[in-house]
């Protein structure tokens, strides 16, 4: 506990520098490119050189870079994301309200991938030279190969447009006034392909990250012991070499947090699911910074605390790390 909870004090101290850097890197890049709110409001509606100066004047365009950095962070401090220039709402509730739908996107791809992959590694990884062994590999080194904007339109294709068994997109059924367990079966089935398309590229290298480090594992004295010891072929997988090629995934599953969250970018615009990915194309395409800065930040501290996590995990899996972390 005291080893989990001086690993969990040093990332927090570590991560307040990481959000900094993150915030002032991300102004400064949306500062140089050109154009700004206004030409995309303008661009829209129409208006003329009075109306450009009040817009700016009124968004706080007038003034200077520096000045404007100073006053988002000074709003920071305050827990303040500021007002969305598209929605005219704090940035703040327009996150909150479309933040549980990719959270519940990417949870649930991330269980698909990371669990379904792990077993499927531990399947072809317990027999290493077998046709099963041999098949899974290449399906998955295929599998890894597809962009997953073309398998998601591919799943559209066949599971939504040709065999209807499931809808072509969106979060729920429109005007539905379904409630209970009944909202949440037609959430579920909205989730089936886009969750699918965002787990399957990963799943794919779970398993050949599992595959591969079983097979390193089976080259280990331990298992050499254990076969000593008269354990049987399936306890000396799962006990023991499952239990090891796990090690390096746990890793991976902070690392590709960051990944799928940015794919869930293109996944929730091919199925149009309302979610942050989403948010974030209607913030760029409006030139809303405010807004745009508010997601990468939401996104940020979700990345950090996902890599916490993975962090605690990997330290109560192999306590040597904990202690090398703690006594650091």
């Amino acid at each position: 506990m005291t080893r989990a909870l001086a690993l969990i004090r040093r990332r927090l101290v570590g991560s307040v520098f990481v959000l900094l850097i993150v915030v002032i890197g991300t102004f400064l890049l949306l500062e140089a490119a050109p154009g700004d709110a206004v030409d995309a409001y303008i661009v829209s509606t129409g208006g003329d050189a009075g109306m450009i100066e009040l817009l700016r004047h009124s968004w706080g365009l007038d003034q200077s870079e520096l000045t404007r950095l100073a006053n988002y962070l000074w709003a920071l401090l305050h827990l303040d994301l500021g007002q969305s220039v598209t929605f005219s709402r704090p940035i703040r509730d327009v996150i909150l309200e479309r933040l549980p739908t990719t959270l519940i996107l990417m949870g649930s791809a991330t269980a698909l991938s990371f669990g379904l992959g792990s077993a499927l590694g531990i399947y072809a990884g317990a027999r290493p030279g077998s046709f099963r062994d041999r098949f899974l590999s290449i399906g998955s080194l295929a599998l890894y190969a597809v962009p997953g904007f073309w398998l998601g339109l591919v799943l559209i294709v066949i599971f939504a447009v040709g065999l209807r068994w499931l809808p072509i997109g969106g979060i729920e059924s429109i005007a539905s006034a379904r409630t209970g367990l009944d909202r949440a079966a037609d959430i579920a089935s909205h989730l089936v392909l886009p969750v699918s398309a965002l787990g399957f590229i990963y799943l794919a290298l779970y398993l050949r990250m599992m595959r591969a480090g079983m097979a390193e594992a089976w080259r280990q004295d331990f298992v050499l012991a254990a076969r000593a010891r008269g354990l049987s072929r399936r306890r000396i997988v799962l006990a023991h070499v499952a239990r090891n090629a796990l090690l390096p995934l746990v890793t991976m599953l902070g690392l590709q947090s960051a990944q799928m969250l940015g794919g869930s970018v293109v996944i929730e615009s091919v199925f149009a699911v309302p979610g942050l990915g989403r948010l974030a194309q209607e913030a760029v395409a409006a030139r809303d910074t405010p807004l745009l800065l508010g997601i990468i930040l939401v996104s940020a501290v979700l990345v950090i605390f996902i890599n916490l996590l993975v962090d605690i995990a990997y330290a109560l899996l192999d306590p040597r790390v904990g202690a090398s972390e703690a006594g650091a």
